[in-house]
């Protein structure tokens, strides 16, 4: 007696991360708790996706590992969203090179095995200081000052690379900084934009790492999750980059975020007292170019500065509501 091949099934690396932890709850609310199988170095935050799904605990950057999950779940898509990130990285790294490369490596190493489709992730992080910061182009000067891009550069190349040469399906998009209410900051440049409101609403004050006129590209969760759908949706003929697509939702000051909450909790201050994060963000862009997106398919995003702060106020008031309840 053959035992049947199992349905094939997306997996999630780096899962209870900021993306992949909405991400996760996104397929399985799609296709269902046994269709999505979530990958983390350390067991999941949220119990409930040991008992309604299938999550397993292990290094990425271990290719046996993946090649095990691979063929013990017929997974046909990986979302792999291992990664160490921007102000992370330059503390260690070392570590930011061998997760960052070696776990895209073997990704795309079995992808080309076993005939996967690959999202992958990159960030604005891989343009640096000889970039043009305003409306920064899709194809411009990537030299980037920090660990995280240089790994976000090499990967989208070795993306390319796997496409050219291996015909493997991968997607990426150069993600901003991304505004969440569901899942704490993992160590980015742009966290103060998530850190603020939960300081809002908890203290009404916040000290905020960067200068109250430093303008980055940001994007709404619920934008960015769109926008992976979106272009792994889109037909393979339609994609005209292979690297990794310029994606933006709004610029805004830090300055300009504090004003926006203010309209909302009157007896909200911010203070600013700049840290080595400063450095790494006067080195990015102020504003994205994502027209190729928007030709290629159809990329809109939907949240603007006051859709974002009324739907990260709303949500977060919830949150610290039902925690006080409990």
């Amino acid at each position: 007696m053959t035992t049947a091949t199992p349905k094939p099934r997306t997996l999630i690396t780096g899962v209870d991360g900021q993306i992949g932890s909405e991400l996760f709850d996104y397929f399985r609310d799609k296709d269902g708790a046994g269709q999505v199988v979530g990958l983390d170095l350390r067991p999941p935050r949220k119990p409930d996706w040991q008992q309604h799904g299938h999550f397993e605990v292990m290094d990425a950057t271990i290719r046996d590992n993946l090649e095990s999950v691979i063929k013990k779940y017929n997974i046909r898509t990986i979302y792999h969203l291992v990664g160490i990130l921007s102000a992370k990285g330059e503390l260690d790294p070392n570590l930011a090179w061998h997760v960052n490369m070696q776990s895209l490596k073997h990704v795309l190493d079995l992808a080309a095995e076993y005939n996967i489709r690959v999202f992958w992730p990159s960030s604005i992080a891989v343009f640096g200081p000889t970039t043009p910061r305003d409306n920064t182009p899709q194809e411009t000067v990537l030299e980037p000052r920090t660990m995280y891009g240089v790994t976000k550069v090499a990967g989208e190349l070795l993306c390319n690379y796997y496409f050219h040469h291996f015909n493997v399906d991968v997607r990426s998009l150069r993600f901003p900084g991304i505004i969440s209410y569901k899942t704490p900051p993992g160590g980015g440049t742009t966290d103060y934009a998530v850190e603020i409101f939960h300081a809002a609403l908890q203290h009404q004050h916040y000290t905020c790492f960067v200068s109250p006129e430093t303008t980055l590209p940001m994007m709404y969760m619920d934008d960015a999750i769109k926008s992976i759908i979106d272009l792994m949706h889109a037909p393979a003929e339609k994609l005209s980059i292979r690297t990794s697509y310029n994606l933006t939702g709004i610029s805004f000051a830090a300055r300009e975020l504090e004003t926006e909450i203010r309209k909302h909790i009157p007896s909200f201050h911010c203070s600013y007292e700049p840290d080595y994060r400063q450095a790494i963000a006067d080195t990015w862009p102020i504003r994205i170019d994502d027209s190729r997106a928007r030709e290629d398919w159809g990329w809109q995003h939907q949240y603007d500065l006051a859709g974002i702060t009324e739907a990260m106020l709303s949500n977060l008031r919830e949150y610290y509501e039902q925690k006080h309840s409990h």
